[in-house]
């Protein structure tokens, strides 16, 4: 096999050293030959996401951030994960499930500039009944699914629903950037469908954002989440550009890529 080695490693299974990326780059990967026989799609997107959370650290650092707000935190892994890439700034982490909150109240709380506010973010201050999805409610959202998102998992749509509160992004402003001198935010969305709404209410604060993420759709999960492109125009109308995008869900049976991260920086003309 060209530009890979074999290796004898403890265990019974052999992995296989190949070469990523041009020779200059002198970057290989160590892979279990037999689980990528079984899931090399599975295989595939890990790598994508690996190379994604690089890219949003390599934007942190490159951008001075100091603020990131993390919209739709579930249980810390995404605040955690930035923990151990070397990024010490504030994290303000939005969740608004009861159950789920109080697992990511647990692992901030020995984090003395890691907030939690038990909320979802939205275009409207209200209170709504969200959808407490399964996967320790990962797939939790303020929208129904979709009958594609039911077929997609049959956890994704639970018969519990909780009454939770709903906060615009610009009300909360002041509160998650007090104590920071000189705040430089990047905002990161992953509110299973609700992205768009969660953005609009930071109002003329957007101004402020200097880079984000966020989830957008390619075959809608949610009832009434928008489709990639207007997700995308969105974003672009508020002053922002494309730095990346990396798949998240891909639907084994046909192949396609179900949802997206997009990475986006503040377009210098924006600021102009």
């Amino acid at each position: 096999m060209r530009g890979a080695w074999l290796l004898q490693l403890p265990g019974r299974h052999r992995r296989t050293v190949r070469r990523i990326g041009p020779p200059r780059l002198r970057a290989h990967l160590v892979v279990d030959e037999r689980k990528l026989e079984r899931n090399a799609q599975g295989a595939r997107l890990q790598l994508l996401r690996h190379v994604a959370t690089e890219h949003v650290a390599w934007l942190l650092d490159r951008l001075d951030v100091n603020v990131v707000l993390d919209v739709g935190a579930n249980r810390g892994q995404y605040a955690r994960e930035l923990r151990s890439l070397g990024y010490r700034g504030r994290i303000v982490s939005f969740e608004p499930v009861p159950r789920t909150a109080r697992v990511l109240e647990r692992w901030a709380a020995d984090d003395p500039d890691w907030q939690v506010h038990r909320c979802a973010l939205g275009d409207a201050d209200e209170t709504l009944a969200i959808h407490e999805g399964a996967r320790q409610g990962r797939l939790s959202s303020l929208l129904p699914a979709t009958d594609f998102g039911r077929s997609w998992s049959e956890g994704i749509d639970a018969d519990r629903t909780v009454e939770v509160p709903v906060r615009r992004l610009d009300g909360l402003w002041d509160e998650v950037v007090a104590g920071v001198a000189e705040p430089r935010v990047y905002l990161k969305l992953d509110t299973q469908g609700y992205d768009v709404r969660a953005f609009a209410g930071a109002g003329d604060r957007v101004r402020d954002v200097l880079a984000m993420q966020s989830e957008v759709s390619m075959l809608p999960l949610y009832e009434g989440m928008p489709h990639h492109t207007e997700q995308l125009a969105t974003y672009e109308a508020a002053g922002f550009e494309l730095a990346g995008m990396y798949p998240v869900i891909v639907d084994r049976p046909t192949l396609r890529v179900v949802e997206f991260d997009a990475l986006l920086v503040r377009s210098p003309a924006a600021d102009g």
